[in-house]
């Protein structure tokens, strides 16, 4: 490996002091790269005595002139880290070489934890350097060869006194997200990426509309959107253009075609309510709206613009087959950059706005989430990297487009990464989704808890056979859920994480990778967690009553860095203000990472009540009441609990309940009894008992915040 090909980041954090440095990962082609950061500087090489080396590490260790061993299994490291304290003197250095591991692409870290622990116990200072391998990692449409082999990104040091394994995770991730997001591909165009895939994967791969059964190659999906980017321009000179379809071909082709035309396309939420429609719809500014004849009638109480403000997809592509013809050829004939340029498609780029969503509104007014180019093309490939799906795979569509998931993970990364994309138009007919699952052998699912519920009712199990990964986000994942959806159809559902303006993904759980011979295997998976972060993104938790940074193995508010996190809410900078913080985002969520680096989900701020000067998490609250109830988490929700004011300890907890009887005063004294038996506070007990006949929830099945409050307030 040339030099040429190694990036060095913050050389200027290197410390002439002694320091026991600790790499991510460390392939035997960078030992001799990171020897050289310490020229004229004693090396000593520290090896873990049980694990395993490939040849050449080994080989290099051995004839090395100075190195130690440790064992994880050290009952005394701080002993053992007073014997090594001695190699640092004059400004020496410890250089820790990971053994080899069994473990999934995308991980910042590849050391087992038993390890680390006994590492950051010796109570030496500690440098922390991220390792990045760019071209193992790297987008579909990208020229891997063009890009460096490794960047070492040097994090900050860490004193003797503060080191632990939540601090080393910290300075990790953090240098490992100033590496990731250094590539220069997120500089580029998203919709220069979508073109390349369509030109790459045109013959290879397709979408298949699971309404009608159409399919359509890329390669005829993007002569269809450049011809039709040409009406979008005539129609409209706003920057932003409204589409209002469900999930496939012409949802696809419509998003691509405004794209092309050099726009920000806006999916609406057409679930939404008439006020949080017309909010979108002001906030955007748009003038025109892409949706078909069909769909109009079938959502006849959204409220529609006058029909000059309409553009109809299916009405406008039979009248384009010349010129779809004609950019057939073209796309076929002319190279990638010269379409673009044609297309003029490399203006808008990098941080400029590529798509604009709207949050769900769950407490409050939508809000609008400029998502750049730079923010897409980031989590598409922290997306990608991190699932490696094997070739040919094929991908079901069929969450919302104006859900942020459904748009990155549903809409541009089957594109650009080459998989094929069988959609649907209904999240909810789990019975059509299993008879496309099992017709084309789809091997990626990913749905919502309230979604997969459908399938344990009206699925038979062979149909969902060629599933390789199932992973649910919106909401919590219960393990009941999860336990009856595996013993019924053989494969774990997965839970991940994410927000609207994080583009969406940041964590999610995938099947633990297979044991290599001698070698540690690193868990990919955990219960009751979202997962392990996905690659370049940083975390850091903060106390919820004092704002100070915690441990991140203290519970505390979720802050993430990223090139995948939003610049800011549209047109909004005071509530951008609230939520970023020098590149920092404040997700509202509170949460805690274990030393393996998995994240756990206690609640969302929004979700706690603070009694007595006490945080009250309500999922927890409510998880306790479904185990002393015996409500089948299965099913549909009964139950949900919500804050109100309470003039003597600030807050007080109520429970809306779908379950006749409940509300009444003996119910809820019981229902008390039994949660006090379970070991729950009584000040975490409900102290009224509200019966409704559903609980409001969202198109995305999370949980309708606002309307649980509205129904609170007005049954009090």
């Amino acid at each position: 490996m040339s030099s040429a090909s190694i990036q060095i980041l913050h050389p200027e954090r290197l410390p002439q002091s002694g320091v026991l440095v600790i790499p991510g990962r460390l392939d035997f082609s960078l030992l001799l790269h990171l020897a050289k950061l310490f020229d004229g500087r004693k090396i000593t090489w520290l090896i873990e005595e049980h694990s395993a080396y490939d040849p050449g590490t080994r080989g290099f260790l051995e004839q090395s002139s100075s190195g130690a061993a440790f064992s994880c299994n050290d009952a005394a490291p701080a002993s053992a880290g007073r014997q090594l304290s001695g190699y640092l003197a004059d400004g020496g250095v410890i250089i820790y070489a990971p053994g080899r591991v069994s473990s999934r692409n995308g991980s910042a870290c590849h050391i087992p934890s038993s390890h680390l622990r006994v590492l950051c116990a010796f109570g030496l200072p500690i440098l922390p350097i991220a390792v990045d391998m760019p071209q193992t990692s790297c987008l579909s449409v990208e020229r891997a060869s063009a890009l460096p082999q490794a960047v070492l990104s040097i994090g900050e040091p860490i004193a003797a006194a503060d080191a632990s394994i939540a601090a080393f995770q910290q300075n990790l991730y953090e240098a490992a997200e100033e590496a990731f997001a250094s590539r220069p591909a997120f500089k580029g165009s998203l919709a220069m990426a979508l073109l390349e895939g369509l030109k790459k994967h045109g013959h290879s791969n397709k979408i298949i509309d699971g309404a009608d059964d159409s399919e359509m190659s890329f390669a005829s999906v993007l002569a269809a959107a450049i011809a039709f980017s040409k009406t979008v321009k005539q129609e409209t000179d706003n920057a932003r253009v409204a589409i209002v379809l469900p999930p496939g071909r012409a949802g696809l082709i419509a998003n691509l075609a405004v794209l092309f035309a050099g726009k920000v396309p806006v999916n609406l939420n057409f679930t939404a309510g008439h006020e949080a429609i017309k909010s979108t719809i002001r906030q955007a500014g748009v003038d025109r709206f892409i949706t078909t004849d069909p769909f109009v009638r079938k959502i006849s109480s959204f409220p529609w613009p006058p029909n000059r403000d309409l553009i109809l997809i299916e009405r406008e592509l039979p009248l384009l087959r010349r010129k779809i013809f004609k950019w057939g050829i073209l796309s076929k004939l002319l190279p990638t950059r010269v379409l673009g340029t044609l297309l003029g498609l490399k203006r808008r780029k990098g941080d400029d706005e590529a798509t604009l969503l709207f949050t769900s509104g769950s407490s409050g007014e939508p809000k609008g989430v400029a998502l750049s180019h730079r923010n897409f093309l980031a989590n598409i490939c922290q997306f990608s990297t991190r699932i490696e799906v094997p070739f040919g795979s094929s991908i079901l569509g069929s969450l919302p487009l104006f859900h942020s998931f459904g748009c990155t993970v549903t809409l541009w990364y089957p594109i650009i990464e080459g998989i094929n994309l069988i959609t649907y138009p209904s999240a909810l007919d789990a019975k059509r989704h299993a008879e496309l699952i099992a017709f084309h052998q789809i091997n990626v699912l990913l749905s919502t808890p309230t979604f997969l519920r459908g399938y344990m009712k009206r699925v038979d199990p062979a149909q969902l056979s060629s599933l390789q990964l199932v992973v649910t986000g919106a909401e919590k994942l219960p393990r009941s859920l999860a336990n009856a959806f595996q013993e019924k159809f053989h494969i774990r559902p997965l839970e991940g994480y994410g927000l609207t303006e994080t583009s969406p993904a940041t964590n999610f759980n995938l099947p633990n990778p297979a044991a290599e011979h001698e070698t540690a295997v690193l868990p990919s998976t955990r219960e009751g967690s979202v997962g392990q972060l996905l690659p370049g993104i940083a975390i850091r938790l903060t106390d919820p009553v004092n704002g100070h940074v915690v441990p991140l193995n203290r519970q505390g508010i979720i802050w993430f860095r990223g090139a995948n996190v939003f610049n800011g809410y549209l047109a909004n900078p005071k509530q951008s203000a609230e939520v970023l913080q020098d590149g920092w985002f404040r997700t509202g969520d509170v949460g805690r990472l274990d030393d393996d680096g998995f994240l756990f989900i206690e609640g969302r701020i929004s979700r706690f009540s603070k009694i007595a000067g006490e945080m009250v998490p309500h999922e927890t609250v409510e998880a306790a009441i479904n185990k002393v109830l015996g409500l089948d988490s299965e099913a549909e929700r009964k139950i949900a609990v919500v804050g109100i004011p309470d003039p003597i300890k600030g807050e007080a907890i109520l429970l809306l309940s779908t379950i006749p009887g409940s509300a009444q005063e003996q119910e809820c004294i019981h229902l008390r009894y039994k949660l006090l038996d379970e070991g729950i506070s009584s000040l975490w007990c409900p102290k009224q008992i509200i019966f409704v006949p559903e609980i409001p929830v969202l198109a995305s099945g999370k949980l309708d915040l606002k309307s649980c409050e509205a129904l609170a307030k007005a049954q009090r």
